[in-house]
């Protein structure tokens, strides 16, 4: 595909911080690939939470990145920036992106791109980067989840919580989760979660005692952290980990330093976006070898909620602002 300096093409733009109603369908050059980048012809988009935080100001970017949202992708590889990357040519992929997705066309790194296989629709492609990067490293790289152990997390029905769960029971973990209303409880039973906790009507501390007969969970991951970060460590056991991934119940937290000494706990946490490529490309390294076996022979597919037009952009995050979806909303670009 000889795309020429003046090529344009759709995409979705931040006016200024603000609700869904600044993102703007706009038309902007089509992006040139530097030395070790690649170029996508993008068919879908994922839309995350990172995206709706960006898009209100409270998100800065990482050096260097795109300022259009979007930080998965899913379509052709048809262009690269020097001959190493050039093999990349013609192939459909899957990527983690620094951001750029809500386009036609997007840069890419090689070493954070997986190939699609024939029986993966690409809808569902672009739904897997993001989520799968992050649950695998926080809860099996970060976490060290090991077979028979408990996890519990937070947002059961959310795209990170609904990968967690079907991730999680592939490599036989036992896993209790929390949802905001009994139906959202059901479609995480649905999902395959052990247990489900309606957090609005029940102490989920109380309830991860009984469901492991006092003796708490092995891991949690957790989104919200705030007041929820004393409460998820009385909910692991000994040896227990706690690992955030958002703070979407405030940054800070008063923590009981002496009950986790003496039950030995560990708290982590980390981000995505803003680590390095050469981290990326080791970490999809492992996710090659050890999951993308099971996306291949059809085991693991992401739990899809809505697919909206590029154009509706806006809808879709209002729908991820609202929280009734359960699975991941993506962008048919295309």
């Amino acid at each position: 595909m000889n795309l020429q300096a003046s090529d344009r093409m759709r995409a979705v733009t931040i006016s200024e911080p603000g609700g869904p109603e600044v993102l703007k369908l706009v038309e902007q050059l089509v992006p040139v690939p530097g030395p070790g980048e690649v170029l996508v012809k993008v068919a879908y988009a994922g839309v995350n939470r990172p995206d709706c935080l960006q898009r209100a100001g409270l998100y800065p970017l990482p050096p260097g990145a795109s300022e259009l949202p979007g930080l998965e992708i899913a379509g052709t590889v048809v262009g690269a920036g020097d001959s190493e990357a050039a093999d990349w040519i013609g192939r459909r992929v899957c990527a983690l992106v620094n951001g750029g997705g809500y386009a036609q066309y997007c840069i890419a790194r090689p070493g954070a791109c997986l190939p699609v296989p024939d029986g993966l629709p690409m809808e569902q492609a672009a739904a897997l980067p993001e989520t799968l990067f992050t649950v695998w490293h926080n809860v099996f790289q970060r976490g060290l989840a090991r077979d028979g152990e408990t996890l519990l997390v937070h947002g059961g029905t959310s795209g990170i919580g609904s990968m967690a769960i079907k991730l999680a029971k592939l490599f036989d973990l036992k896993v209790i989760v929390t949802c905001g209303s009994d139906a959202k409880c059901a479609a995480a039973r649905d999902l395959g979660a052990d247990h489900a906790i309606n957090y609005k009507t029940a102490d989920f501390v109380e309830e991860v005692r009984k469901i492991t007969g006092k003796a708490g969970c092995q891991i949690v991951l957790d989104m919200v952290a705030g007041d929820y970060t004393q409460r998820n460590l009385d909910c692991l056991g000994e040896e227990g980990r706690l690992v955030t991934i958002a703070v979407l119940g405030g940054a800070r937290a008063e923590v009981n330093m002496a009950k986790l000494m003496v039950r030995r706990q560990t708290m982590t946490g980390s981000t995505l976006r803003a680590r390095s490529d050469s981290f990326k490309k080791l970490l999809a390294a492992e996710i090659a070898c050890e999951v993308w076996p099971l996306v291949e022979e059809g085991e693991l597919r992401p739990q899809m909620d809505k697919v909206f037009p590029l154009a509706e952009a806006a809808e879709a995050h209002r729908r991820m602002e609202a929280g009734d979806h359960v699975g991941k909303i993506v962008l048919a670009v295309d």
